[in-house]
């Protein structure tokens, strides 16, 4: 093997690949237990951002979704197209801007995002209390940074 080819001397130099292990470890975990409420993670990640929108008194459009969930626009129309077939979510014209969707939970789905929300959030105490409380808070601090700097 060509050793110029890599930048590191081994793959746990890399934080590109580390961060791909620990994501695909956390994702792993989380979809676990989603399966079992028959919701894909990008769904629940939808789900909660509308939970939150719904506690600030916000109508989130569909473009406002993907802006917070950095998830890309296709993914989140499909997504959100099985959460109206769920009957968690509605959509509906903007009234002001009728290219836009605004995105609602509906009563079932505020009742799904609040049952949801605990479990991940336990599934994360898990996989993230594994830090003293000192590295979390680094933890976060360095991903709010890359998530800034490489903002698109």
């Amino acid at each position: 093997m060509n050793k110029e080819v890599f930048s590191v001397e081994q793959p746990e130099d890399s934080p590109g690949f580390l961060l791909w292990q620990t994501t695909m470890t956390w994702q792993r975990r989380i979809k676990k237990e989603l399966e079992l409420y028959g919701i894909a993670h990008a769904q629940f990640v939808l789900l909660a951002i509308l939970l939150w929108h719904d506690k600030i008194k916000q109508e989130p459009t569909q473009v406002i979704l993907a802006n917070w969930s950095k998830l890309d626009k296709m993914t989140v129309s499909k997504s959100l197209r099985g959460l109206v077939d769920q009957g968690l979510v509605a959509r509906h014209e903007h009234p002001e801007d009728t290219r836009a969707k605004v995105v609602n939970l509906t009563a079932e789905g505020k009742f799904m995002a609040s049952k949801l929300v605990p479990v991940v959030e336990r599934i994360d105490a898990e996989f993230f209390g594994r830090l003293p409380d000192s590295d979390k808070q680094s933890l976060i601090h360095i991903l709010s940074n890359l998530a800034e700097a490489n903002h698109e």
